[in-house]
This record gives C-alpha cells, sequence and structure tokens, in this order.
C-alpha cells in the first residue's frame, strides 16, 4: 500500500495542508517530491530560500535525508537524483555537484540535471528529487544525455535534428551495456529551445527509426526552456527503461496511432505516463487557451483516464512534475484547488518549475506523471 512519507521532526516547515506529499513509500521503494532550500522564517513570517548554489544544495539535500529516513531509506538506497537547476544557476552548478558527490560519498545513483528557467520560490536555484528502493525493481534510469562528445565537443552542432538522433543512439549504449536497448524504453522527455520548435516535428522521423522495436513507443514529453546545458546544446534527453515485459496503455485516442509516443506504458508495476497538456484528442484543438487552471483541469482529467485504462485509480497516482509557461503564472496557484478536486491522499509526490514554452504555443501547462499498479 503506498502512504505519505511523514518524518517526525520536519523543521523546515509545516507540510499539511498542501495537494502533494513530501514523498511516497509502499515499504520497498520512496518516491520524493521536488525539495529545494525553502523553510519558514518566523522572523519574516513567510517560507524563505537563504543561500548561493552550494548553501541552497546542502540544505536540500538535508532535507531529503529526513524524509528518506522516516520511510527506512538512506542515500545509499537512492537510485536516481533529478536536480532542475535554474538558468540563473547554472554557472555555479558544480557547487552542487560537489554537494552531491560527498552527500552520497561514492555511492553514484543515475543524475538527471534539467534545466529550468525558474522555481516556483524566486529566490531557489535548484530542486532535487529522489528515488530510492531497497530492491532492483526492474526501472533502468539514465543520466541526462546530451550531444557532447566524449572530447567535450558539441556534435552536430546547430542540427537539432542531428543532435536529436545522436542522443537516442547514445541512450542505446548505455542501455545495451545493462542488457537493454531502446526497445525496453518506457519514457523518453526532452528538453529544446523554443528556436528548435519549427524543427521539432522532424524528429519524428529519428523517432520511428529508433524507438519502438519490441511494439511499444515509450511514453514522452517536449518541454522548452531558453538556453540548456551549454551553448550549442539543442536538445538534451532523459530515458528512463524497464526490464519488465512492456504494455501500452491507451484510453481508445487514435491520434496516438500515428505518433512515436504511448499514452502510457505499463511495465511491471509501474505505469509510465506521457507528458499531457491541454488537448482535444479528437480534433487536436488546444483547449482554454490563457486560462492555466481550467488547462488543469482538462491535464488531470486526461491522466485519470489513462490511470483507468491501466485499470487504476488517481490513488495510484505516484508523482507529478509540472511545467507551467511564465504567462500562466499570475493564476497558478489555483490549479492547487484542481489538484485538490481530482487528486486524492495520499497526494503524489510533486515538483513545479517554470518553463520558457511548450511545444504548442497555446499551452501553459504540462504534467509528467508516474503511477504505480496493484
Amino acid at each position: 500500500m503506498i502512504e505519505p512519507i511523514r518524518p517526525q521532526p520536519f523543521p523546515w516547515f509545516r507540510y499539511d495542508n498542501y495537494t502533494f506529499s513530501l514523498g511516497l513509500t509502499d515499504g520497498e521503494a520512496a518516491w520524493l517530491s521536488g525539495h529545494s532550500a525553502s523553510e519558514y522564517d518566523p522572523d519574516a513570517g513567510r517560507i524563505v530560500v537563504r543561500g548561493g548554489m552550494g548553501r541552497q544544495s546542502r540544505t536540500a539535500y538535508q532535507k531529503i535525508e529526513a524524509i528518506l529516513a522516516a520511510a527506512g531509506f538512506s542515500f545509499a538506497d537512492v537510485t536516481k537524483v533529478v536536480e532542475n537547476v535554474t538558468v540563473a544557476g547554472l554557472a555555479d552548478y558544480p557547487e552542487a555537484e560537489a554537494v552531491r558527490r560527498s552527500t552520497f560519498d561514492g555511492h553514484e545513483p543515475a543524475v538527471a540535471t534539467v534545466v529550468v528557467e525558474r522555481l516556483l520560490r524566486p529566490a531557489a536555484l535548484i530542486e532535487i528529487e529522489v528515488h530510492a528502493g531497497h530492491g532492483g525493481g526492474g526501472e533502468v534510469a539514465l543520466p541526462t544525455i546530451i550531444p557532447v562528445d566524449e572530447r567535450g565537443e558539441v556534435v552536430h552542432e546547430g542540427d537539432f535534428v542531428g543532435q536529436y538522433a545522436w542522443c537516442l543512439d547514445r541512450a542505446d549504449t548505455f542501455l545495451r551495456a545493462a542488457g537493454l536497448s531502446l526497445d525496453a524504453a518506457v519514457t523518453t522527455y526532452d528538453f529544446s529551445t523554443p528556436a528548435t520548435r519549427d524543427a521539432y516535428p522532424k524528429a519524428g522521423r529519428v523517432r520511428r527509426e529508433r524507438l519502438g522495436g519490441a511494439g511499444v513507443y515509450p511514453a514522452a514529453g517536449g518541454i522548452l526552456m531558453s538556453r540548456l546545458h551549454r551553448p550549442g546544446v539543442l536538445v538534451a534527453l532523459d530515458v528512463t527503461a524497464s526490464r519488465h515485459p512492456l504494455r501500452a496503455v491507451n484510453p481508445g485516442w487514435e491520434r496516438y496511432d500515428t505518433l512515436t509516443y504511448t499514452p502510457g506504458v505499463r511495465a511491471g508495476r509501474m505505469l509510465y505516463l506521457s507528458g499531457f497538456a491541454a488537448l482535444d484528442m479528437d480534433t487536436q484543438q488546444a483547449l482554454h487557451p490563457g486560462d492555466v487552471v481550467a488547462q488543469a483541469e482538462v491535464v488531470y482529467e486526461a491522466i485519470q483516464q489513462v490511470l483507468a485504462a491501466a485499470g487504476a485509480s488517481r490513488r495510484h497516482l505516484l508523482g507529478t512534475v509540472e511545467f507551467v509557461c511564465p504567462d500562466g503564472l499570475a493564476a497558478y496557484r489555483g490549479v492547487a484547488g484542481v489538484r485538490e478536486r481530482l487528486l486524492s491522499p495520499p497526494w503524489p509526490a510533486s515538483t513545479g518549475a517554470i518553463c520558457a514554452g511548450l511545444l504548442r504555443p497555446e499551452f501553459l501547462i504540462e504534467v509528467f506523471p508516474v503511477a504505480v499498479v496493484d
């Protein structure tokens, strides 16, 4: 049974009354929300974030350590780390890497580095998610892949499609070293820039050539940031695979018959979902332009349809990552009310970040979910 992780004490802030959990666990694994250096300042009477990249990273990992310990885990059990780093903090990211190395003390989980425009706490430079487990579980998470070769040089400079193909081939090389291949991919989440939006559809050809070889395309999502890890990098790719047989999950949406990704992929107990935005699945029209709250309702209703098609419900939702565009920020607080109506306790772990845009300009929010099925 999935239960919320409730560390006592947790001196940084009161975590009740949110529509997300600090983390969830089933006893064998733990999935944590993204955690920044946010903490309650009684003198200021509000949540604050203090310090630069190094101090913020240490605070975030201290919080994560307390949450893991409350569920019976330690840093030695962590299998994957996602470090969401702001554009403003990117130059100082080596400080966070040094903190991570010291924190894990020789243990090397897979590390995904996601460059985001900003975080929801304006002063936050980094927000960190971790997954942990006592057993294998079958999941194989790769580190973020960027089109930079062994000599440190950007490959296919100026060629978005070439870089995308290179990243997929690199992922396949990593997976083959683990006894798998891209045929085992359950998710491919890519990050690119607004400048490459027009070229993005051309990546469909290289995806079709390299993915779905076992009959199931992975779940997928695409987010735009103003810049990525270093100059010349046009795409960054995060790939997760599974050692379990894959089964496509589709509520009956015909649009996916011609696409190189799937609404959901079932692998063992895990259900991996694509990113969802406010799209009419029949007409392909973007819904509720300019209204982030109404768009979020469409998104979470679509997620529930995929869960139902897999024989699951909202109580099986483990985590969500919400990417919101700058034009949606003013009303973004209203999304909490949508989550309260359409989700249920134990609230999923959650991370929120601000992106430069989404693949269709009308979209204001996209959500990456993951679930576990009984």
